[in-house]
C-alpha cells in the first residue's frame, strides 16, 4: 500500500514531501530521483519556513500530476485548474478536520527555522511521531480523492 510505502521513504530519512510524492510516482512515469529532488524544497512546511504541510503539498502535487492544467484552449483539459483547485482545498479541508490545521508550524508546535526549536523537535521525536501521521494522513486522504 502507498501508506507502507510514504512510511518507508520516511523511515529512511527522506523529508515528508518526497514520502509523499516518490510513493505515487511511478503511477505517474515520474522518476523516484526526479519525485525526491523536486519535491525537497517543500519539507517542513516550505523550506523549513513552517506554512503549509510538506506532507500535503506533496500531495497537492499528486493531485496536479492526474489532473493538472496542460494545454490552454478551452478543451476539457484546459479546464483541468477548477478540477485540480478543487481537488486541493477538498484534501486540505479534509486534512485540516483530522489534524486541526494545515500549517506545520501548529501541526509541530515548534518553528524549524530555529536551531534551538529544531532540536527540541529531534529532542522530542515529533518529526517521527507528528510528520509519521501528517504524511498517513496525506496518503490516506489522497487515496479517497483519486
Amino acid at each position: 500500500a502507498k501508506t507502507e510505502l510514504a512510511k518507508r521513504y520516511h523511515e529512511r530519512g527522506y523529508g515528508c514531501a518526497q514520502a509523499v510524492l516518490a510513493s505515487f510516482a511511478e503511477d505517474y512515469e515520474l522518476s523516484e530521483e526526479t519525485a525526491l529532488r523536486l519535491s525537497t524544497g517543500f519539507g517542513s512546511g516550505m523550506g523549513r519556513m513552517c506554512e503549509v504541510c510538506g506532507a500535503l503539498t506533496g500531495a497537492f502535487m499528486i493531485i496536479g500530476l492526474k489532473h493538472g492544467k496542460v494545454v490552454t484552449d478551452g478543451t476539457k483539459y484546459g479546464r483541468d485548474t477548477e478540477t485540480t483547485y478543487q481537488l486541493v482545498a477538498d484534501l486540505a479541508k479534509r486534512f485540516e478536520t483530522k489534524n486541526g490545521s494545515i500549517y506545520c508550524r501548529e501541526l509541530i508546535g515548534h518553528d524549524l527555522s530555529d536551531p534551538q526549536e529544531r532540536a527540541k523537535v529531534v529532542e522530542k521525536g515529533l518529526f517521527n511521531t507528528t510528520c509519521g501521521k501528517c504524511i498517513l494522513d496525506s496518503v490516506e486522504l489522497l487515496e479517497e480523492i483519486l
